[in-house]
């Protein structure tokens, strides 16, 4: 959510229950078209557009675009951001109205189809300084607890680095960078000393061991004083492991980043635990 807007925005999208009803549409199956979105609910598809729009105002809705179709996700970064970083307890009141609803966005759509998981949000910096924060390892360690090493070309070996442990593959890699605009790379390499560390149950790990590799693409766009930093992870299996760990990670490592280039401060670091709030350690 840019951080100029005012929080009405939001509620003033919320208000309005044909408005809900596509949220609800969108967290049951994501990256509808506007046909799809149509048929499923009994509105005119001129409602349906003016209602997405005020959505994507509102940044409860984002858009990416394949060939001639407009696909549509839902964006929980304005819920969470409102949750975690500027509600005080003088606003209790809109912690208890946000409540329920930050709980059914935050949960993993139920989804026989889609295959990936996209989160937008604005951060008040330079593209060139949210470059250094997705590539340098000082930056990244503070945010995310772990470090990459790379040359950041095309086609370049990946490693990554946490807990002491070296995390490397051959299909590991980069797979474009175009500087201070556009980073896509495949995801980490779920090896037995990785899921180790980090104390997945065996059937966990299990899970994971045999599910394909995902990538994840890194979409940044400069808005005056603000950054719009798009994440889009594709490739993860509906029902997999792995779509439920970046579906619950993700929110948490960039309200981390977006607090720390904003502050200079991150959030507490048992925010990111994501796989042991899923119940995935022993």
């Amino acid at each position: 959510m840019a951080a100029n807007k005012p929080l009405d925005d939001v509620f003033k999208a919320l208000s309005d229950p044909s408005r809900r009803l596509l949220l609800d549409s969108l967290n049951e199956r994501n990256g509808q078209t506007l046909r799809e979105l149509c048929s499923g609910l009994d509105m005119a598809r001129q409602s349906v557009s003016k209602h997405l729009g005020v959505l994507e105002a509102a940044d409860l809705v984002t858009t990416i675009r394949r060939g001639r179709e407009k696909h549509h996700y839902l964006n929980t970064a304005p819920i969470n951001e409102i949750a975690e970083r500027w509600i005080n307890r003088y606003d209790q009141d809109r912690v208890n109205a946000l409540a329920d609803l930050k709980k059914a966005l935050e949960e993993v759509p139920v989804d026989s189809e889609s295959r990936s998981f996209v989160y937008t949000t604005y951060i008040r910096t330079t593209p060139e300084k949210l470059w250094q924060a997705l590539t340098e390892p000082a930056f990244t360690e503070r945010y995310w607890s772990l470090s990459f090493e790379s040359d950041w070309r095309p086609g370049s070996p990946m490693v990554w680095r946490t807990r002491g442990l070296e995390i490397a593959n051959p299909e590991q890699v980069v797979l474009d960078a175009e500087p201070h605009r556009r980073l896509s790379y495949t995801w980490q390499t779920h090896s037995p000393e990785w899921l180790q560390a980090f104390n997945f149950t065996e059937e966990a790990a299990a899970r994971l061991a045999h599910e394909p590799r995902s990538k994840v693409t890194f979409e940044i766009e400069p808005l005056g004083d603000q950054v719009k930093l798009t994440v889009l992870h594709e490739d993860l299996l509906p029902e997999g492991l792995t779509r439920s760990m970046i579906s619950n990670g993700w929110p948490r490592v960039l309200a981390n980043l977006k607090t720390l280039l904003e502050t200079g401060e991150t959030l507490p670091a048992v925010q990111l635990n994501t796989p042991a709030k899923l119940g995935l350690t022993r």
